[in-house]
C-alpha cells in the first residue's frame, strides 16, 4: 500500500507539532523523567491526532488502521522514544478493546476524553511475574454484589502515575479445565483515583526517560461491575486481538527513528575527520550504513504489506509478530553501529545514537519479547494453510 494525500496531510500536522511543541522540550522533559502528559495529549487531541481509528460519535475520525500506522512513523521524528511510546499506549494500547466491545456509557465516560485528551490513559497487563506470558496474570477481580474487588498488582505501567485511568487485565474467575488461563480474565476500567489504588513506585530505567513508568497496586480496589469491558472472561482474547495493532504500531515508529539515527551519523561521518580524510569516506562505514538503510526500507515494506492485509480483514498475526520481531533487532544492531562511527562522542549520554541504543533496547523485551515473536513464527511455520 501506498499512503495517500489524506495520510501524508495527517503527518504534517503531526510533523509540525512535534518540531514546534515537543522536540524544543525534549532535552528538558528527559533531563526530568517525565514529560507532561495532560498537557501534550491535550494539544494533541484539539488536533484530532487522538483517535484517528476511533468511531466519530465518542470523538474520533473512523478511519482505517493504516492512519494510525502513518502517525506512529511520523512520531519517529521525536527526538526520543519515550514520548512516541506514551502516546502510543494512549492510542494503540489501552483504547482499542474499549472501542470496540465497551458499554456506550464505558466509551462515554473513559473513549471520549481520551480521544479529546482531556483524560491520559493506561493498560494494566503485566506484574511483578509476568510479562510476555499474560495468561499467568495473577491480579484477580471478584464479584461482590453488583461490584468488583480487585486485588494485586501491574508492573512497568507506562502512562500509570500521570493517567486519570487504568484498562486493567484481571482474573475474574478460576481457571476453568475448558478454557484454562485464557477464559477467566475480563478488561475493567479502573479509575486512577478509586480508593485502594496505590501508584507505588516510579521505576527508573536505563531508557525511555521522559516516559512515566510505574509500579501499581491495587488492595480492595471496588469498581462496579458495568465498568468491565464487552463479555466477562474474554479479556485475554480481546488483549490477544489488539496486540496484532499494537506490535504493527511499534514497528511502524521504529522506521523514522532508525531513519533518523542513520542520517545523523552520515551528517557527523562527513564532517569528522580521522587520518586526513573523513570517516565516512572510508567504504567499510558507506557499506554498513548502505546495508543497514536497506534493512530499514524492508521493515517498511513489511509494516505496510501487513496494515494492507490487516485493513482488508485478514489476521495478520504472524506478519505483525515479524514486523515487531524485525524492527526490535534494528533497534539494537543499528544505533550500535552507528554509535561506532561517532567515536566517542557516540558514547556520551545525549547523542543521537546513543539514546536510540537504550531507547531501542525495550523493543526486544515490551510487547512481547523477541523470543515470543519468534514462538508466533514457528507456530505458523508449522501450521498448514488450510489449518490457519
Amino acid at each position: 500500500m501506498q499512503f495517500t494525500h489524506e495520510h501524508e496531510e495527517i503527518q504534517r500536522t503531526l510533523k509540525r507539532f512535534i518540531d514546534e511543541e515537543i522536540n524544543p522540550h525534549v532535552e528538558e522533559w528527559e533531563a526530568a523523567e517525565a514529560f507532561p502528559a495532560h498537557e501534550v495529549f491535550k494539544r494533541l487531541g484539539d488536533l484530532g491526532l487522538l483517535g484517528l481509528t476511533k468511531p466519530t460519535e465518542y470523538g474520533g475520525m473512523a478511519l482505517d488502521y493504516s492512519y494510525s500506522v502513518a502517525m506512529a512513523e511520523t512520531l519517529g521524528h521525536v527526538a526520543c522514544g519515550a514520548i512516541p511510546m506514551a502516546v502510543g499506549v494512549q492510542t494503540d494500547m489501552a483504547t482499542p478493546a474499549l472501542a470496540r466491545f465497551g458499554s456506550d456509557a464505558l466509551r462515554r465516560e473513559f473513549l471520549a476524553p481520551a480521544i479529546s485528551g482531556d483524560a491520559v490513559g493506561c493498560i494494566g497487563v503485566s506484574e511483578p511475574g509476568a510479562g510476555s506470558d499474560v495468561a499467568s496474570i495473577k491480579t484477580t477481580a471478584k464479584k461482590d454484589g453488583d461490584d468488583y474487588v480487585i486485588f494485586g498488582a501491574k508492573m512497568w505501567i507506562t502512562n500509570s502515575l500521570q493517567a486519570d485511568w487504568m484498562c486493567v487485565l484481571a482474573n475474574t474467575s478460576e481457571a476453568s479445565a475448558q478454557g484454562g488461563a485464557h477464559k477467566n480474565k475480563s478488561l475493567i476500567m479502573v479509575p486512577m483515583d478509586t480508593p485502594g489504588v496505590e501508584r507505588a513506585k516510579k521505576i527508573r530505567k536505563i531508557g525511555m526517560m521522559a516516559s512515566d513508568t510505574g509500579l501499581i497496586h491495587f488492595d480492595n480496589v471496588r469498581v462496579p461491575q458495568r465498568n468491565r469491558v464487552g463479555e466477562e472472561g474474554m479479556g485475554f482474547t480481546y488483549q490477544m486481538m489488539q496486540f496484532q495493532e499494537e506490535r504493527l504500531w511499534a514497528a511502524a515508529n521504529a522506521i523514522q527513528g532508525l531513519t533518523n539515527c542513520i542520517d545523523h551519523t552520515i551528517g557527523y561521518t562527513r564532517e569528522r575527520q580521522i587520518f586526513g580524510k573523513s570517516v565516512l569516506d572510508n567504504q567499510v562505514v558507506h557499506y554498513r550504513l548502505a546495508e543497514l538503510k536497506t534493512e530499514i526500507e524492508s521493515l517498511r515494506g513489511l509494516v505496510l504489506m501487513a496494515t494492507e492485509r490487516y485493513i482488508a480483514g485478514h489476521d495478520v498475526t504472524e506478519w505483525a509478530s515479524m514486523a515487531k520481531l524485525k524492527s526490535s533487532r534494528l533497534l539494537r544492531t543499528v544505533p550500535d553501529a552507528c554509535m561506532q562511527y561517532w567515536g566517542g562522542m557516540g558514547y556520551t549520554w545525549d547523542n543521537p545514537a546513543s539514546r536510540l541504543f537504550r531507547d531501542g533496547r525495550l523493543a526486544s523485551i515490551a510487547g512481547g519479547a523477541d523470543e515470543v515473536m519468534l514462538g508466533i513464527i514457528s507456530k505458523f511455520m508449522h501450521t498448514l494453510p488450510g489449518q490457519r
